[in-house]
């Protein structure tokens, strides 16, 4: 058996041995040790068994990789989110058990979440593309599913497949609505003050105005014969609704800076109408329908003006350039940056 006195040190992958005499020595031992690596394949596997060559690579590639630490900030709208999820299974359970009443009052709850889970996360600069997906994948539970589920436990079922019809339209026009949405949203081309409007009625206004014959019900008019049928005609509008391209006010750029005068005001009718909530629930909530779909007209002839302004700013700004191109001894020709206006409204609209 060969014995060697030589101790191998792994750095920068070189072996370095350290011998009985000097430089010199250290090399002549390490062409021994070649010779015997070439010669004894054995002695070679028992230096490679204690000191293998690729140990700190192995090491490197089972080493766990470490993630960013998440801030809190970013989950506190997730969390808003998730309730208002809970809130839409809830509703569905609670229809099926024949409890419309708190169902209905699980559906008002998770629109009231989803509508301050988005301003929480840009106030708190929490905004992520996680929550985004996962606040469109909720909202179509809490206002496309449990909405449906709830009419149709409640009385489309007398309609047998007709009312199972209308109960899916309208929960598959709740997801191309919020699809609608995500697309749109990311669109490079559009005009600043179009943020101000919705395209067709948004997710948690029609899951709270389909239930309008619900409320009407509790109000104590009586489930005559013409209701279950009233009632599908209503949903197939209001799914209609959702997926057409009506402009809608958005509301989002309102209310972001208040006056010191209206602070107090603000608080007294906040705190007003959650009191008549509660107190007269039906009641509330069937004025509040009426009134949100009596106003969205006015938000289509709000739009309307709006485009009117942008084409005559956008012909304003191309009159120059053709004046301009003239005087320079060229020949007219309409300017490349005026057909953009003139198909954008068309876009849009």
């Amino acid at each position: 058996m060969f014995h060697t006195r030589a101790v191998c040190f792994s750095k920068s992958s070189q072996l370095l041995y350290a011998g009985s005499g000097a430089e010199g020595g250290c090399r002549r031992e390490r062409r021994v040790q070649l010779a015997v690596a070439a010669a004894s394949p054995k002695d070679y596997i028992l230096l490679m068994i204690y000191h293998p060559p690729f140990e700190r690579d192995r090491r490197r590639l089972l080493r766990r990789p470490r993630f960013r630490a998440i801030p809190v900030r970013t989950l506190v709208p997730n969390v808003i989110t998730l309730l208002a999820l809970c809130a839409g299974l809830t509703a569905i359970r609670l229809s099926v058990e024949d409890r419309l009443e708190w169902a209905l009052a699980a559906i008002v709850f998770a629109a009231m979440l989803d509508g301050i889970d988005g301003r929480v996360a840009r106030m708190l600069k929490g905004t992520s593309r996680f929550g985004a997906e996962l606040d469109s994948l909720a909202d179509f539970v809490n206002f496309g599913v449990a909405p449906a589920l709830i009419l149709y436990f409640w009385g489309l079922h007398e309609l047998k497949s007709a009312g199972w019809i209308a109960a899916l339209t309208f929960a598959i026009c709740a997801a191309l609505r919020l699809a609608r949405f995500n697309v749109m949203i990311e669109d490079p081309d559009r005009p600043a003050w179009a943020g101000n409007y919705f395209v067709g009625v948004p997710a948690p206004a029609g899951a709270i105005t389909v239930l309008l014959p619900i409320y009407v019900q509790f109000l104590g008019l009586p489930h005559s014969d013409f209701v279950v049928p009233v009632s599908f005609l209503y949903t197939l509008a209001i799914a209609f609704l959702m997926v057409s391209r009506l402009p809608v006010l958005s509301g989002k750029r309102v209310g972001k800076r208040v006056s010191p005068e209206l602070v107090l005001p603000l608080f007294v009718a906040i705190v007003l109408f959650f009191v008549l909530l509660i107190s007269y629930p039906w009641e509330v909530l069937t004025i509040g329908t009426i009134i949100y779909l009596a106003t969205l007209p006015f938000g289509w002839f709000s739009y309307r003006e709006a485009l009117r302004k942008t084409a005559a700013a956008a012909t304003a700004t191309g009159a120059p350039a053709t004046v301009a191109g003239a005087g320079e001894g060229t020949q007219p020709s309409p300017p490349l940056a005026a057909e953009p206006p003139t198909e954008r409204p068309t876009r849009l609209n």
